[in-house]
């Protein structure tokens, strides 16, 4: 096809495609079938692909990015993104009502009512129509630019439809995770030993930060639009004409939204969703509720903190009574004993609940908890419920006291409570309960990365004997595996090359893996990038460790405790022999030795994960971020605020061609 007919073409597919994307995801009134759909998206691929000259910004196979951001710049809100007001009564809300009616005088007043929808803030800035910027609240003068994210979620349109007539405005919503995406998402992260969302709303926040778009991509993300914030043309008189005018623009605004002329109408709206709420598929916890006028909206004004015009009215969080059967302790990777209440099945906002936490043994103490108590169970959002309190005028006298165990439930050995720690811990590192979740992290997908091996086949790699430590997942045959339920020659064989891949993981994945206390991601990054190698982290010393960069005394304390426990220290060494990459220590000589890179930016030629690679060859190596350590910082196009960085330190900066010189591939 000529470019011509390609371009006619592509503006005919981009039109009809994001037609079908309001329809499917924010109308929820599909016209046309997958299979259709698929269809239509799948033609305008391939024409991208032969002309990719004449790919647009809002092109929906534009959604998500191709490279991760370094991370996320700053950027100002056009108006303020004040929080609202809460309330907690119908009196509360009377009170506001006076409120409103004593600054206005005589003037009716109407109120819109809306449910809040438990997410994370965002306001959006399209200029003539087209989608330039996502920004997460922040302070509420200053937020996250986000664009890359709120790109992905399909209910927000790129282009808004001309039908609605904004053109360059700012509108405010909400993302957030629907009950049965969350409830995926989390089975799924449990299987790859991650650990689950407390709540829809920390799934959705978690998702939108992502510096991969990628990930939040594969989130089952969606979006209401509750305001129009600024426009460069004229504003509606109201709060509901702006409404309208968003969801004639394709913007997704809730169909539950309702306008009354009184308080007493307000309150009773109120009151019907309480009951109606767990039936929405997504969390809300409260209403809110705005005056409609516009004008009436700017003489009342703000006070420091929030509008004066609206107020969000909270409903209580779900609780229920049920009866506590037992108490049970759980063994975690670091040995920590959590006591998990066994319940009376009870139903809570649709879902049945059995075992709520305690927390640790303090909580315990606190709440005053006993067997056979009958407690009240508050679930608010939470995956795992959590006790409350017990209801000590429902006693008989039959309630036992909970037994707080000094021995490990699972393995029998001492357990131990430290001074300023709230948990008692199992010492036997051998322990089948802490040996099993420090496997199950060890093969997660944000640690080493071993696909197919979760916490079910983990239960069967230690029962059956054929596991005992990380380093025996590096000595499986598929014969081992093949004497497992469930595992067959084609899934054995994917198992051990999953293992196989995993020996050659960055030094920082490495430590992460290997479960110490207090290490996370972040500080796991930061002691490869400074020590480099397996062996100069086992030599250093506190002091030098405490000398890094976002490591304190604590951490550094608990990484030298590790680092010299003799248990420890043989573990490695068989993680060596199998022949685990145990740091950033070049594999073999070239003129790169000694040679630290970072790269920002995103390159022509390779991507950064090769450019990485060909460093690694030359015996170089490749840190995270910029520091005094850092020799060269490599820039390709649009770099980030790294490059700022290594100017003020004064680092060699290359662009893309003085690198390929650099390492021979020019």
């Amino acid at each position: 096809m000529d470019e011509e007919r390609a371009r006619a073409r592509i503006k005919d597919l981009v039109e009809i495609i994001s037609h079908h994307d309001v329809k499917y995801y924010v109308e929820d009134d599909p016209e046309v079938t997958d299979h259709e759909y698929d269809r239509l998206m799948n033609e305008l691929k391939a024409l991208e692909s032969e002309h990719p000259e004449l790919v647009s910004p809002d092109s929906p196979t534009q959604r998500v990015s191709g490279r991760p951001v370094d991370e996320f710049p700053q950027v100002e809100h056009k108006v303020v993104m004040l929080s609202l007001d809460n309330c907690y009564s119908p009196d509360d809300l009377r009170e506001f009502d006076s409120r409103v009616r004593k600054w206005l005088g005589e003037e009716p007043v109407e109120y819109v009512v809306e449910p809040k929808v438990d997410g994370l803030g965002i306001a959006l800035l399209y200029e003539g129509g087209a989608l330039v910027r996502g920004a997460t609240r922040g302070d509420g003068r200053v937020g996250e630019d986000v664009t890359s994210n709120i790109r992905t979620v399909r209910s927000v349109p790129l282009k808004l439809k001309p039908e609605g007539g904004l053109r360059t405005v700012e509108v405010r919503g909400e993302v957030y995770m629907p009950s049965k995406g969350l409830q995926r998402l989390n089975e799924e992260r449990e299987a790859e030993g991650e650990p689950v969302f407390a709540n829809a709303r920390n799934a959705a926040a978690g998702s939108i930060r992502q510096l991969d778009s990628r990930i939040a991509a594969s989130r089952p993300l969606d979006a209401y639009f509750y305001t129009l914030s600024y426009s460069s043309g004229r504003m509606p008189e109201t709060h509901h004409g702006c409404l309208d005018a968003m969801k004639a623009s394709g913007l997704r605004v809730s169909p539950h939204t309702r306008v009354f002329g009184s308080v007493d109408e307000v309150l009773g709206h109120i009151a019907s969703w309480e009951s109606k709420r767990d039936g929405l598929g997504y969390d809300i916890d409260g209403m809110v509720v705005k005056v409609d006028s516009l004008a009436q909206q700017e003489r009342l004004g703000y006070t420091a903190k929030n509008p004066r015009w609206a107020i969000a009215y909270k409903y209580p969080p779900k609780q229920k009574v049920t009866k506590l059967l037992n108490v049970v302790f759980q063994v975690g990777r670091t040995g920590a004993l959590t006591p998990v209440a066994r319940l009376e099945p009870v139903e809570i906002g649709g879902v049945t609940v059995s075992r709520a936490t305690l927390h640790n043994e303090d909580e315990l103490r606190r709440r005053g908890v006993m067997i056979g108590d009958m407690v009240l169970i508050e679930r608010a959002g939470e995956v795992i419920p959590q006790v409350v309190r017990p209801l000590v005028e429902r006693r008989t006298g039959g309630e036992r006291e909970i037994v707080v165990p000094e021995t490990c439930p699972v393995c029998g050995s001492t357990a131990v409570r430290e001074d300023g720690e709230s948990v008692r811990r199992c010492v036997n590192a051998s322990c089948p309960a802490q040996v099993k979740e420090r496997l199950t992290h060890y093969c997660s997908r944000g640690a080493m990365d071993i696909e197919g091996i979760g916490p079910a086949l983990v239960d069967q790699l230690v029962d059956g004997g054929l596991v005992k430590d990380v380093s025996d997942l590096y000595g499986l045959r598929e014969t081992d595996l093949l004497t497992l339920e469930g595992i067959g020659e084609k899934s054995a064989r994917n198992i051990l090359d999953a293992v196989k891949s995993s020996m050659d993981r960055d030094l920082g994945r490495v430590l992460h893996a290997l479960g110490m206390r207090h290490v996370g991601r972040t500080t796991a990054s930061l002691l490869a990038e400074r020590f480099g190698s397996m062996d100069a982290l086992k030599a250093a010393s506190v002091d030098e460790l405490s000398k890094v960069e976002g490591v304190g005394k604590v951490v550094a304390e608990s990484v030298r405790d590790f680092m010299v426990d003799e248990g420890n220290r043989a573990l490695l060494r068989r993680l060596s022999e199998a022949g685990l990459r145990m740091g950033g220590v070049p594999k073999a000589d070239g003129p790169l030795v000694g040679k630290t890179f970072l790269f920002t930016g995103e390159l022509k030629s390779m991507s950064r994960t090769d450019a990485g690679s060909a460093v690694e060859s030359l015996g170089g190596r490749v840190g995270s971020s910029v520091t005094k350590a850092t020799d060269y910082v490599v820039a390709g196009d649009d770099p980030g605020s790294k490059l700022e960085k290594a100017k003020k330190l004064k680092k060699a900066v290359l662009d893309e061609d003085a690198f390929l010189d650099l390492i021979g591939r020019r």
